[in-house]
């Protein structure tokens, strides 16, 4: 063990004296992040870098749900956060959007009221209202702005739909326990969709913004906490192939052969590589999150949560490293390969677009990266989270890892890369 530990301190000092690793390892992500910082506005007073997003609602239903959306979108909790302008022609509103003038029109339809409370002659006559949605219509050069608009709509939909079906669940308990007949169920539901129509206000159905964490402390989002993890997990799958490629040099140069000369097994080199590598990451990660703290005054959240999600993601992208170095037969294709994974993980991890701006089968298929778990765990904890908000992402990332470090023992053990 000790010599294991030897070992990986010894490959920390020789990657922190390449001064063109420190660059893809520190300088570019910071700089990266400084300059996506700039972009966003985090640097000129606005926390989150994102506010007056402009949005057009072109309200055609003109009843309590419809009027309960619009006056969502002019609420003081969305004051700073968005800009809403009334419309009253869906396709006036599209031309807007495509001529980029607005981020999103959300386009209301007529009856969408009626659709979620029935009359009560449909009541009367056992008719089932049609559905109808409510259209966004997002501008797809604004791809932030107008998944903010959507996620508000979305929830606003969401808080309808669970007064819906609570409704129609009460309903079904009365009869079920006898309070009420079949019969009687019919005006049941004609109050209770009545009382869903005066809660249809804005302080009931209204998305707020999160300024509180579960302790009551308050806390708002900074855009930071989504680039500054997203540029540091990106730039940490170099640092690991790297660390892959020095194993081939050394092997190609006859060090790993010639430590076998002295009382130590291939095990003992291999787990004190692999050990370097990951104190190397690790070392990248938090001096990163150190940096952008002490020059940025950007809270990652908890500090033990922080550093817990550190280990695992740099435990699941070393076991991506050695994969790498266990497939390649030279130190060219490692950089050449590590190269693509960073700039591919980067991509489907949500480090350049958000996740939920993807389509459905890219979200599914990015859950093989590292990058987006541990982006999703930064996320958590920017917004107020704990480690006990992150099983999930340290449970994937742990396991990720572990996988795929028993999949490159095998492959090494083939491959007889540390021999005499």
């Amino acid at each position: 063990m000790l010599k294991t530990f030897i070992i990986g301190i010894k490959d920390l000092r020789l990657a922190f004296r390449d001064r063109a690793a420190l660059i893809f390892m520190l300088a570019a992500p910071f700089a990266l992040t400084l300059g996506l910082g700039l972009v966003t506005g985090r640097f000129s007073g606005n926390s989150s870098g994102i506010s007056d997003i402009p949005v057009i609602i072109v309200n055609l239903d003109k009843k309590e749900l419809g009027n309960a959306l619009e006056d969502l979108f002019s609420s003081q909790d969305l004051a700073e956060l968005v800009e809403p302008v009334s419309g009253s022609s869906p396709e006036a509103a599209r031309q807007s959007v495509d001529e980029d003038k607005s981020a999103a029109a959300i386009i209301i339809p007529e009856g969408f009221t009626n659709s979620i409370i029935p009359s009560q002659a449909d009541f009367a006559n056992g008719n089932e209202p049609e559905a109808i949605q409510i259209e966004v219509y997002a501008n797809p050069s604004r791809p932030t702005s107008a998944g903010i608009i959507k996620a508000i709509v979305d929830e606003f939909i969401s808080r309808v739909e669970e007064g819906q079906v609570s409704a129609q669940t009460s309903i079904l308990q009365m009869i079920l326990s006898g309070r009420i007949t079949p019969e009687q169920a019919e005006q049941a539901g004609i109050e209770m969709g009545q009382r869903l129509q005066n809660s249809s206000n804005v302080d009931t159905l209204a998305i707020k913004l999160n300024s509180t964490t579960a302790d009551g402390e308050a806390v708002q989002f900074d855009i930071l906490a989504y680039l500054a993890p997203g540029m540091a997990l990106m730039f940490l799958m170099y640092t690991v192939s790297h660390g892959g490629r020095s194993i081939l040099a050394e092997k190609a140069q006859g060090t790993l052969p010639r430590m076998l000369v002295t009382p130590t097994n291939s095990m003992q080199i291999l787990g004190g590589k692999v050990f370097g590598i990951f104190l190397t990451g690790a070392a990248q990660m938090l001096i990163l999150i150190g940096a952008t703290t002490l020059l940025f005054q950007l809270k990652w959240g908890d500090g033990f949560g922080v550093v817990m999600l550190v280990f695992a993601a740099v435990f699941a992208a070393t076991g991506w490293g050695m994969l790498i170095t266990a497939l390649a037969r030279t130190t060219a294709q490692v950089a050449n390969i590590g190269s693509a994974i960073m700039l591919i993980f980067g991509i489907l991890g949500g480090s350049f677009i958000s996740l939920e701006q993807m389509p459905l089968a890219v979200q599914v298929f990015s859950k093989i990266t590292p990058n987006a778990w541990a982006l999703d765990g930064f996320t958590t904890l920017g917004l107020g989270g704990t480690l006990a908000d992150l099983f999930a992402p340290i449970t994937a990332l742990l396991t990720m890892g572990i996988i795929l470090f028993l999949t490159s023992v095998v492959l090494f053990g083939k491959k007889n890369l540390v021999q005499k």
